[in-house]
């Protein structure tokens, strides 16, 4: 018998409070994740959303909605980075595990903070780059005394729980080809399982599975086709590739396909099935990725399979003909509910496109889906019988700009949801930006490697763009939303000023705890929505907060790092250094330090470019640097509408040769000729020119 079994026996009637007895450190099984309720595993979070249903729900309630008035900080550690930190933490036996950019991983005392080890995976500083959206983590695991950390460069690595030394490490992907990790790995009854993005950049997605003790490959399941002309890969997706192969059309395989399933997974013990969420296509356009025909399956879709083999059990996609980046990525969520009178099994997701949608998780037949955003130009509803979306109007995309919404930016993105069987609602931060669209003209796309390789066209009929882009800005908002998914409405909201605002927790205490866009950490009732407590933490946390509890006492935890998609109107966001923040009732004598001061805003130079110099540019920035500098150079990582002379004068050096590569901003001398710079630069300039006078404003 285990010491972790042992201790849950001995805990019976005795710890009622929720205190996990000391087992040794993360001694994660099959046993203490099918009992996370157990007295001995009540105070734990021991996977990316405390329980492979990945519902976020915890059943501790020593914080509630009577006494939350009382929370204090308790203690943090400043990660020193200003860039976006999405990752929830695990505590398991008392120590809380983090991982911050660049895969780095600290383990401290839950209590106290006080730092017990930290592992450093050495990731390259020039995969801020290649990585699509920054040097993010989104979660790591834990398994029978073991961490895993799926590395931003491909590595899968175990390192061992007490000392943080590395066990095993292995290579998912070839370092060749354009992928990246961002999303938590999970472990399920020993296997971990792991998959990667870098559909924008032209690859094919997949998943794999490998031995928890060893690291041995166990299966490999690709989310899209390859070429026909080599043959089955021979994997355990080999059945799936010929139901997916007919909706594919043209060489779609040299630009990879896309598909990747680059952050949601859910299992099922009792089915013994995997869930794997998957992405979008590559290029993001149609019309060039499969002439314009076919579903193009598995992109945007909900795949099941089997958790030993890896075999195709069932599929349903979201997006069929996807064009639009509308990831099916989003959090996945099991449930057991009463629709129409009947009991049901259930898996739910409120993905990009705006549609929330249940299905029956043993066979993947759509029981409802209801759009829960206030404007679809995609779909105007999901045909329950074919359980295919019926698209609106003119929402394929042509040459000519025009505004879709949802859009990339996303009605929900990847940020954590959560499901209260208390409540029966599933609370989700959603939010409403619409963005332009137009595919490049033919013969314009150029496939470019480890370059966003969407297939839009973006300089074409300025004087429209910039009146749907108006457009765009007026319509924006984000609000937290509570939704029931049996009667498919929503139950309340809370509207915030702009999107961003970050992922959710929910609890036994009738809490709902969200950090916010406007820098704060709040508390809501789960019920009604009220707001019970709210914290100024000089921070916009995107990341989900966990509770646990030690020696009886209940602790929220959140990494507060903001790093979200562009937001149109935010304008000049400044905000303190990123942190992991740790909370309890009655905690005094921890403060944070106060924010720097604002710098002035730099001028932008003078404007001596010609048009065309800067039509080149906006063709280029929206190739290569939206993704992470925002739509139209609004938001992001760094506003670079408002660089300081000191950064023009070495703009060429930044971008060329790598001037800032500690920072994260690698060299682009190998996707970017000297002249495209200078196009690109000019493109900045002008665009500071175009906003200087109002951004200022505001900046006062």
């Amino acid at each position: 018998m285990s010491a972790r079994a042992i201790a849950a026996i001995a805990s019976l009637g005795l710890l009622a409070n929720g205190m996990a007895l000391s087992a040794g450190p993360a001694e994660v099984t099959g046993d203490t994740m099918r009992n996370t309720d157990a007295p001995a595993s009540v105070g734990d979070w021991q996977s990316y959303s405390r329980t492979w249903d990945e519902q976020r729900f915890s059943p501790l309630n020593q914080i509630n909605d009577s006494n939350v008035g009382r929370l204090g900080l308790a203690w943090y550690d400043d990660l020193e980075t200003f860039r976006g930190v999405q990752a929830s933490p695990l505590v398991i036996d008392g120590v809380l595990y983090n991982v911050s950019i660049y895969n780095i991983v600290t383990a401290y005392d839950g209590k106290t903070g006080r730092k017990l080890w930290t592992y450093d995976p050495k990731v390259g500083a020039e995969w801020a780059r290649l990585a699509c959206c920054g040097p993010s983590a989104r979660g790591i695991a834990a398994w029978n005394g073991k961490i895993y950390i799926g590395a931003l460069d491909g590595r899968l690595i175990a390192v061992d729980a007490k000392t943080g030394k590395e066990v095993w490490s292995e290579q998912t992907f070839d370092d060749k080809d354009a992928y990246s990790i961002t999303g938590a790995p999970r472990v399920y009854d020993g296997k971990v399982v792991i998959g990667n993005g870098g559909a924008d950049y032209g690859v094919r997605g997949f998943v794999v599975a490998y031995d928890a003790e060893t690291g041995k490959q166990l299966w490999k399941f690709y989310t899209v086709p390859g070429n026909p002309a080599d043959g089955p890969d021979g994997e355990a997706s080999d059945s799936a590739m010929k139901i997916a192969l007919p909706t594919w059309h043209g060489e779609w395989w040299k630009y990879g396909g896309g598909g990747t399933a680059w952050d949601s997974f859910a299992y099922d013990p009792k089915l013994n099935l995997v869930y794997i969420g998957t992405g979008n296509g590559s290029p993001h356009m149609w019309h060039f990725r499969s002439e314009g025909k076919g579903d193009n399956l598995f992109l945007c879709s909900i795949v099941a399979v089997d958790a030993t083999t890896g075999a195709y059990k069932w599929h349903y996609q979201m997006v069929p003909e996807e064009e639009w980046d509308y990831t099916c990525t989003q959090p996945m969520v099991l449930a057991d509910m009463e629709i129409a009178g009947k009991p049901r099994q259930v898996i739910m997701q409120a993905p990009k496109n705006g549609f929330f949608y249940v299905l029956d998780r043993a066979t993947g037949k759509l029981i409802s889906a209801e759009t829960y955003v206030s404007e679809n130009t995609w779909a105007s509803r999901i045909d329950l019988e074919t359980g295919r979306p019926v698209l609106q109007p003119g929402a394929h995309n042509t040459t000519t700009p025009h505004l879709m919404s949802p859009s990339w930016l996303a009605a929900h993105t990847w940020h954590p949801m959560a499901y209260s069987p208390l409540t029966g609602l599933m609370y989700l931060s959603a939010q409403e930006q619409p963005s332009i669209y137009a595919r490049a003209e033919d013969g314009a796309f150029n496939f470019v490697h480890h370059r966003s390789n969407s297939g839009q066209g973006y300089g074409n009929m300025p004087e429209l763009r910039a009146k749907l882009q108006q457009e765009a800005n007026a319509k924006e908002k984000g609000y937290l939303l509570a939704w029931n998914p049996v009667t498919q409405s929503e139950a309340w909201r809370v509207p915030y000023a702009h999107p961003g605002s970050g992922g959710v927790l929910a609890t036994a205490g009738n809490l709902l705890i969200q950090g916010t866009i406007d820098k704060t950490l709040a508390i809501y009732r789960a019920d009604t929505g009220a707001k019970l407590w709210e914290m100024n933490i000089d921070q916009a946390p995107v990341a989900g907060a966990i509770t646990y509890m030690i020696d009886g006492e209940q602790y929220i935890a959140i990494n507060a790092g903001w790093g979200g998609s562009p937001v149109y109107n935010l304008g000049p966001f400044q905000t303190s250094t990123a942190k992991l923040l740790v909370f309890k009732l009655d905690a005094k004598g921890v403060s944070l330090p106060p924010l720097p001061p604002p710098s002035a805003l730099p001028r932008p130079p003078m404007l001596r470019a010609s048009e065309a110099q800067v039509g080149e540019g906006r063709a280029l920035f929206g190739q290569t640097c939206n993704r992470c500098h925002g739509d139209n150079a609004v938001g992001g990582v760094k506003d670079l509408r408002f660089m300081t002379a000191d950064t023009h004068a070495k703009f060429n050096d930044i971008v060329l040769k790598g001037l800032y590569a500690d920072k994260g901003m690698a060299s682009f001398a190998d996707v970017l000729s000297p002249s495209d710079v200078e196009a690109i630069h000019a493109y900045l300039i002008a665009r500071g020119n175009e906003d200087y006078a109002d951004a200022s404003a505001k900046a006062q």
